[in-house]
């Protein structure tokens, strides 16, 4: 081979190219989500507006003049505006009239006198010149020490009773009962207590009937009691108040108890009252 077709070879020859090498993209940022910075910023933006709010209410209120209170008295509200003139003044109630008055005096006055021939068994019950102790009283019930303090607690005051025997076995028993202070509440209090037990069947067993001229007075019939060797035995009762006097009525037999004795019997004694 000559020297030019050496050169030609060699021309015609092309050097190899170089690898080119391919670098990974760098990887696409995304953007933030801006729900959280905008949340934050409201509630901020909240708190701020609370704050400066109440500091302005309390700023505007510390400037103002303190508003005057009402007076205490208010003449305005007597009746009538003037006195009347003299002479011209309403009667005093009497001492008929005046309940209160009647209940602040002797309390045995009040009570429904004992029937012509009736025998008195006041010492069976306890009774003395026609008043029970609060001990007598409380020992009539079951757990005498509970009905004690229940009766204390309660306001009781004194005790104004009468007892009387009629026939072969006939036997009535009246006790006024006076509270103290809460006088009223006391009297509708114990009674109320009393009539809620009388339609256990231990007792009277029934609800027993209105009394005529009471707004919470009842009367009751008990069952007859028969034991083998004794004498039948009736009972009745009657429970009401009036103002702070609470008034149990007692009615013991061997004999049937009509409906209207017990009736009668308490309405003559509300009548007093």
């Amino acid at each position: 081979m000559s020297i030019e077709e050496g050169i030609q070879n060699a021309d015609t020859t092309a050097p190899p190219e170089p690898e080119t090498v391919t670098e990974p993209a760098p990887p696409v940022q995304r953007p933030r989500r801006r729900g959280l910075r905008t949340a934050g910023l409201i509630a901020v933006a909240a708190v701020i507006g609370l704050v400066g709010g109440t500091a302005v209410g309390y700023g505007i209120q510390a400037d103002r003049e303190p508003t005057a209170l009402p007076p205490l008295n208010q003449p305005g509200l007597a009746y009538p505006a003037k006195p009347l003139p003299k002479g011209q003044e309403p009667e005093p109630l009497s001492a008929k009239e005046d309940r209160q008055a009647k209940a602040q005096g002797d309390l045995r006055k009040l009570l429904l006198p004992r029937p012509a021939g009736a025998r008195s068994d006041d010492f069976r019950s306890g009774i003395i010149k026609g008043w029970m102790s609060v001990y007598a009283y409380a020992s009539e019930f079951d757990r005498p020490g509970d009905a004690l303090d229940h009766q204390l607690d309660l306001g009781l005051r004194r005790v104004a009773a009468e007892s009387w025997t009629t026939g072969e076995h006939k036997r009535v028993e009246i006790r006024l009962v006076q509270y103290r202070a809460n006088g009223f509440l006391g009297a509708q209090d114990y009674i109320e207590g009393q009539q809620d037990y009388m339609p256990d069947e231990e007792y009277a067993g029934n609800d027993g009937k209105k009394l005529k001229g009471s707004s919470e007075g009842r009367y009751y019939l008990f069952p007859v009691e028969r034991k083998a060797g004794y004498l039948d035995s009736y009972r009745a009762r009657a429970y009401f108040h009036r103002g702070d006097i609470a008034v149990e009525i007692f009615m013991f037999d061997t004999k049937k108890i009509s409906e209207k004795e017990i009736r009668s019997l308490a309405e003559r004694q509300l009548g007093r009252l």
